[in-house]
């Protein structure tokens, strides 16, 4: 689809539905997906000023209308849903739910207690079993319960992510320069030698195993979840990939390396025994000379 394309089509949607159409209304009621209007605009708002639309801002949505609005997602699905799920059944996006519990794991737990609080359990009670039998994502680690309502957090001390391994790093990272010392811990692992670090955008260069006997230089930029890209306002043409702990940036046009996933599948974010570059695989490159070669210089630099 052309950009266009895509005027033309949120032009269309909001004669049909008679206001300027939301990014979840536009998805559900024209053949515009979230991928185009990035690639094309950046961001839904940008689309709608390209139009010369503007959405006027909603009421917010009381509590109880979001409630039985997800409850009836759940009843439908037989099953809590995933954010995907919800945006594509609900006519809300996730971000009213996401603001009022702190992210969207904690929605189910969060419902289930004002249910409770409004005493109308005995109505949604399959909807009641299906949160109680929900688990949220499995974490590396022991398994620590999500509590039905979270708890305060004391002021006086610092929090920390989920137990995720032995080491280098025990706990889940909970901002940009724990994932930066994670990726270092991983680097080799998933297949990247790091040429350089920088203060400024984007954050690393370096090679990257792109198969035998080749070697791509990339542009990483690191963020703790990948959203932080565009809340950043960098160009996605000025790098090659985002690395991250947390991907929930759907509409990203750059691939992303999400850590949290590589450390569920690896059991343990220190493991070394997978894949080491420069170590019985020969792999050169005419610009800079071979991976063993830069590997038996900093060996001999440690």
């Amino acid at each position: 689809m052309t950009k266009q394309e895509v005027i033309a089509s949120i032009l269309e949607c909001t004669e049909k539905l008679g206001h300027v159409p939301s990014r979840v209304e536009l998805i559900k009621h024209s053949g515009v997906g979230r991928q185009q209007i990035v690639n094309h605009f950046g961001s839904y708002e940008r689309a709608l000023r390209a139009c010369n639309l503007e959405q006027k801002p909603r009421k917010k949505a009381e509590m109880d209308v979001l409630f039985r609005d997800w409850a009836g997602v759940v009843r439908a699905l037989g099953k809590v849903p995933t954010h995907l799920e919800y945006e594509e059944k609900s006519k809300y996006s996730i971000q009213p739910l996401r603001g009022r519990f702190g992210g969207w794991l904690h929605v189910p737990a969060g419902m289930k207690q004002y249910a409770e609080e409004q005493g109308i359990t005995v109505e949604w009670a399959d909807v009641i079993e299906l949160i109680e039998r929900w688990n949220p994502r499995q974490r590396i680690g022991p398994r620590v319960s999500m509590p039905p309502a979270l708890p305060k957090i004391l002021v006086d001390r610092p929090t920390y992510g989920p137990l995720i391994g032995s080491g280098p790093l025990v706990c889940g990272p909970t901002n940009e320069q724990g994932v930066i010392f994670l990726f270092g811990a991983l680097a080799e692992q998933l297949g990247f030698l790091v040429l350089r670090m920088q203060t400024g955008f984007p954050d690393c260069e370096a090679w990257r195993v792109v198969g035998k006997d080749r070697l791509q230089r990339v542009r990483i930029e690191i963020e703790h979840e990948s959203r932080n890209f565009l809340r950043h306002g960098h160009d996605p043409n000025g790098c090659d990939l985002i690395v991250c702990w947390e991907h929930n940036w759907e509409e990203c046009p750059l691939e992303v390396v999400e850590l949290r996933k590589v450390v569920e599948r690896s059991g343990d974010c220190a493991s070394s025994g997978d894949r080491v570059i420069g170590k019985n695989q020969n792999l050169t490159t005419d610009e800079h000379g071979s991976v063993e070669d830069c590997q038996n210089r900093r060996n001999c630099q440690n």
